[in-house]
């Protein structure tokens, strides 16, 4: 496969029967293919994410000194900055040519207390408080298609759809700003993100300020993924693969860095991770294990596994 595949949501949520279950099989044929969806009428609004995107901007433009006020050096990396070149890809000891904010599960908006995680608070940008606020807006928009999207994916395993529900809502999710600057001498070995693929279960990436990612395709090419405007791209994350039993596979992928004469050039990028809660188990489901596909993984729960893959990108020491 030489494209990333281009669906639409709401032929899941509003398309009838008969269209929901073509989406629910081009969904997940897409992700055994290649790991990678294009999705349009995603209920992310687009006002929002231009509004976030500015705030993005604003706050990265800033100067040292006042990002790193807002340093999470303690927790790795959960809540807050994380400053330029500090995190890179497993099996790379080069960092990464970026930097980012992380904001994380908003615990207050719980309809049951008693029954949510604890989570290290998010950070507040004093001086930004639009940057907090379309944070928080894009952060409950994208965990609600995340939530449907999981929906159709458990379809396509014969679960119950909304197998997943529990197991996310008031998961331990992290939507990431992400800053590329532009590239002021010869980077060398380092790009601006390494080929990895992603920690949970599947990642909704909500648009970017200019080319560079780039997908595994598998016939081990790397596919520039373009001409997705209005969509989010989604893909499969390693927890999913885990539990799948690598039914549906974690995709490799990267962030390349532009041709020299456009080094000059920032880049910003806002992907959301849709995690579940630490306490969910992460072992094989029995359906995706058979004699011509024995279990690949030991059990674990989420919070083991986040704890090791932080580990191995270099935000836990």
């Amino acid at each position: 496969m030489d494209f990333i595949p281009k669906l639409d949501l709401n032929d899941f949520t509003i398309g009838g029967n008969e269209k929901k279950q073509a989406f629910v099989s081009a969904l997940g044929n897409a992700y055994e293919e290649i790991g990678f969806v294009a999705i349009r009428n995603h209920g992310i609004d687009k006002v929002l994410l231009q509004n976030l995107y500015e705030q993005v901007s604003i706050f990265f433009n800033s100067s040292v000194s006042l990002k790193s006020k807002y340093n999470d050096d303690q927790g790795g990396g959960q809540r807050g900055y994380t400053g330029y070149g500090k995190e890179h890809a497993k099996n790379r000891n080069t960092g990464d040519l970026k930097e980012f904010w992380h904001f994380g599960q908003f615990t207050e908006d719980s309809v049951d207390p008693t029954n949510t995680p604890v989570y290290p608070k998010n950070k507040m940008v004093e001086e930004l408080p639009l940057f907090n606020l379309h944070g928080k807006l894009a952060y409950k928009a994208l965990e609600n298609a995340g939530i449907t999207l999981l929906q159709a994916l458990s379809l396509y395993l014969g679960l119950e759809e909304r197998y997943f529900d529990s197991k996310v809502i008031m998961g331990n999710s992290i939507l990431r700003a992400i800053h590329y600057p532009p590239i002021t001498e010869d980077p060398k070995d380092a790009i601006r993100a390494g080929e990895h693929e992603d920690i949970n279960l599947i990642t909704l990436l909500v648009g970017a300020s200019a080319d560079g990612l780039e997908v595994l395709n598998k016939q081990g090419n790397y596919i520039a993924v373009t001409e997705v405007e209005d969509h989010i791209v989604v893909n499969v994350g390693d927890m999913l693969q885990r539990l799948t039993n690598d039914v549906l596979r974690s995709t490799t992928h990267r962030v390349v860095n532009p041709p020299k004469e456009r080094w000059s050039e920032p880049r910003f990028s806002i992907p959301f991770f849709l995690h579940p809660r630490p306490e969910t188990r992460l072992d094989c489901l029995p359906s995706c294990v058979s004699e011509s596909n024995p279990k690949k993984y030991d059990d674990c729960s989420a919070d083991e596994f986040l704890t090791q893959r932080l580990k191995e990108i270099g935000l836990i020491k």
